[in-house]
């Protein structure tokens, strides 16, 4: 008997007892921020008419409840059925918010500024980017109808096609001209030779260094591709081995085996137990065959030992037997029967009782907070965020954002409501990693070929004499950099040195807080109001790290199913961190503590050489060197591919622009600097008791044992914490210690005495055997300074062994 009227009954009585137990459920007065539902329970006025039903009875979404609502001065109604309000900045922004598309009706054209030309689809775009030889409107609309390109300027250099670049590109290292002409010896002198690569690294010909094991992989790297030129025909695997869909060789017992081992995870494609019957369509027999489930049960022998036809059971209907004990479904089968579940709900262990599924356990889910409800979950946004009717996702509420990255000679900026694309700053010489100070109003980013990190204000960048070097000097290839808007300070890293570093805002005080040998740290994020940062490093041991943002509690992160992890970027309402491989051409993401890690795209065409990633609202944004674009998708699905950017010469960095990117905080550093004698850097905050921030010293001195003061000498850890333990409280914690380990050598030298007085020997004099040490167990020596209270510092040293 099929589950109608049956299901229909047993839902409506565990709806029934849901209410019951629903807290504010029966005749209990809702307060004034509730709605009460038509079941007498109450549920959060928020709730109300947002697309999903809270209410048992469906009361808060019926039509009549949502045509009584009425919209704030700064909402728009979207009118209809559901009468539903979305934020009046919302209106005529391109994106269709009201689920009949009303608040993107009757709109204006949008008009773009006067030094800005409109493209065919309504976006704007710099008019100095017109007639350059790169599309940058979708439809080309700002390279149409173009003159013949006009001889070069007195600042540009004429490339031997007769194409015009900045003379400040003309031998930099770097060729720019289409033939690259501007790097010809005539022009430049005698060419310096190419800084050799390290040992077990190919030095491509594009000036990269890549692991030597990746040459001849059948799997570019290099930009120039050039690691797989000359290489002998790849080979096919052997008998027993299973070839995956990038070529590698895994072996074949590891196919369907459960696990992915091709990076692709090819090998786990198209895998079934074949000795499963096909779901409920199928019988299987005792004797291990499958036959079609109406031929149970038909009075003739299908299965060879006749299980098919067992006689007491056939015919019988065991879900009038107390429902079979299922506790919400009983479907009788031609042979036995099933219990189901309702939507929200799975079947227990026990096979008969139904379990609550907590959807929140999926990232997926929400796209900020997620609340697991019986049998359901409820989405919600964090401040400054408004739930999209249409879409359920989370958008920002406040100015459009926008889009900063690295091209190379210039940094741009474009708007993602498409009122805006134009040259920030430039001509540069070799802008690479990049960061915004969004509440300053400042940006920074790395030049690559003067080895300096620079900082101008966002209003006026385009001025060159505001440009300020704030790290000018022992910098050998910083290639990630990163701002703490909350406590003004800068982090970068650089993959020559192998270290991350700190500094403040204006470069004057500077401590490395990471340093291991044979890594090559390259990107990173941080988290000033949780005192984290995390960063990607593709060196020997390839990992994504995370450490206080005062060189505290380092340890590895990710650290398989990784091999080139380039940008990394970190989502704060959600908690996760985003980063793209350029190795495994994969976008992935994993939760602050390294838990629920998802691959959202693996793809070769647009993950060619993903190089930086960021993340707003929904959505997450790539740049690809290869691709010469930037690209986005959905954050959560890795859906909604599309091309933000195209036609670019050398994307490398992105940031994001907007206030909700980098929320307040408090800055315990402001006062006096904390009291810190050098840097005041804000620490991890590992629970209650945990420090604010922690005092710390320029390279080669140490922290005096007031935890303020730096003194001369020391190269270790110079950090400490504003009231930590002094010298006197160290020394009685060490001093007991040191005792106890004397008094257990004294009590193991009285009992080897003991020991020969009461055995009897015999003694042999031989010359070959003479013992001339005696063994001996170093005495620990106690640390003082700050400890951790719920992990203790862990060293990468360990990971890279």
């Amino acid at each position: 008997m099929g589950p109608g009227p049956a299901a229909a009954l047993v839902l409506a009585m565990v709806m029934g007892e849901m209410a019951a137990v629903e807290p504010g459920a029966g005749a209990k007065e809702c307060g004034q921020s509730e709605f009460r539902c038509g079941d007498g329970s109450c549920i959060t006025s928020a709730w109300v008419c947002d697309g999903s039903t809270e209410c048992k009875d469906g009361s808060d979404e019926t039509p009549e409840t949502c045509r009584s609502l009425s919209c704030s001065p700064s909402e728009f109604s979207c009118g209809g059925r559901q009468n539903r309000c979305v934020p009046a900045s919302w209106r005529c922004d391109g994106h269709r918010n009201c689920e009949n598309g009303a608040d993107e009706l009757d709109c204006p054209p949008r008009a773009c500024a006067g030094d800005q030309l409109r493209c065919g689809n309504g976006a704007c775009v710099s008019r100095a980017f017109a007639c350059d030889g790169e599309r940058d409107c979708e439809d080309g609309a700002d390279e149409a109808g173009c003159p013949p390109p006009a001889t070069c300027g007195p600042h540009t250099f004429r490339c031997n096609d007769s194409a015009c670049v900045p003379q400040l590109w003309a031998c930099d290292g770097d060729p720019d001209c289409p033939d690259g002409s501007d790097e010809w010896p005539r022009h430049c002198g005698p060419s310096r030779p190419p800084q050799p690569c390290p040992p077990l690294q190919f030095a491509c010909g594009s000036g990269e260094c890549i692991h030597r094991r990746w040459r001849c992989d059948g799997s570019p790297d290099c930009r120039d591709r050039s690691d797989e030129e000359g290489c002998a025909a790849a080979a096919t695997c052997l008998p027993d081995q299973f070839q995956c869909r990038d070529g590698r060789c895994v072996l074949g017992v590891r196919q369907c085996d459960g696990e992915a081992d091709c990076a692709d995870g090819s090998d786990e494609e198209g895998c079934h137990n074949v000795t499963a019957c096909d779901g409920p369509h199928e019988f299987k027999c005792r004797s291990g065959e499958c036959i079609p489930m109406e031929r149970v049960c038909n009075w003739h022998r299908d299965c060879r030992d006749w299980s098919d036809e067992p006689i007491k059971e056939c015919g019988a209907n065991e879900c009038l037997d107390g429902g079979g004990g299922c506790s919400h479904i009983c479907q009788d089968l031609r042979l036995g029967y099933q219990c189901l579940c309702l939507e929200g709900f799975r079947l227990g262990s026990d096979g008969k009782s139904c379990e609550d599924i907590d959807e929140c356990q999926d990232p997926s889910s929400c796209s900020q907070r997620c609340h697991n409800l019986p049998g359901s979950y409820k989405c919600e946004c964090g401040e400054g965020y408004r739930l999209d009717p249409r879409t359920r996702a989370c958008r920002a509420l406040g100015p459009p954002a926008a889009l900063l990255f690295t091209n190379r000679h210039e940094i741009r900026r474009l708007a993602l409501d498409g009122g805006e694309y134009r040259r920030l700053l430039g001509p540069l010489k070799h802008a690479g990693a990049l960061d915004a100070d969004v509440a300053a109003g400042t940006v920074y980013w790395a030049d690559l070929s003067q080895r300096k990190i620079y900082r101008s204000a966002l209003a006026g960048a385009a001025d060159g004499s505001r440009h300020v070097a704030v790290i000018g000097t022992g910098l050998g290839a910083p290639d990630g950099v990163a701002v703490d808007w909350v406590h003004h300070n800068i982090y970068w890293t650089d993959s020559r040195l192998g270290t991350v570093s700190v500094a403040d805002g204006g470069g004057a005080r500077r401590r490395t807080l990471v340093r291991e040998p044979g890594a090559k740290p390259r990107a990173i994020a941080v988290d000033p109001l949780h005192g984290y940062m995390y960063w990607t490093d593709w060196g020997a041991s390839a990992k994504i790290a995370k450490g206080g943002l005062n060189g505290a509690d380092q340890f590895p992160l990710v650290t398989e199913g990784i091999e080139w992890p380039n940008g990394i970027t970190l989502d704060l309402p959600s908690q996760r961190l985003y980063w793209v491989d350029s190795r495994l051409h994969a976008l992935s993401s994993v939760d602050v503590d390294g838990g629920h890690r998802r691959t959202l795209l693996a793809d070769p065409q647009v993950l060619s050489h993903p190089f930086a990633i960021t993340v707003f609202e929904d959505t997450v944004f790539w740049s690809d060197v290869l691709s010469e674009a930037i690209f986005s998708a959905n954050r959560r699905t890795g859906a909604d591919l599309r091309r933000v950017a195209q036609d670019l010469f050398s994307p490398e960095d992105i940031v994001l622009l907007h206030p909700l990117r980098q929320p307040p905080g408090e800055n315990w550093c402001s006062e006096d600097n904390g009291g810190c004698g050098f840097l005041c850097l804000p620490a991890p905050q590992l629970g209650p008791r945990a420090p604010r921030y922690t005092c710390a010293c320029p390279d080669g001195q140490r922290l005096a044992p007031d935890g303020r003061a730096c003194l001369p000498g020391g190269t270790g850890d110079a950090m400490g914490h504003v009231g930590s333990r002094t010298g006197p409280t160290a020394l009685a914690v060490v001093l007991p210690l040191v005792l106890l380990i004397l008094a257990a050598f004294g009590a193991r030298g009285l009992w080897r005495s003991w020991r020969r007085r009461s055995t009897n020997s015999i003694n042999f004099d031989n010359p070959v055997y003479q013992k001339t040490t005696e063994d001996e167990e170093p005495l620990g020596r106690g640390q003082g300074g700050f400890s951790y209270p719920t992990r203790q510092a862990v060293s990468l040293d360990d990971d890279v062994a």
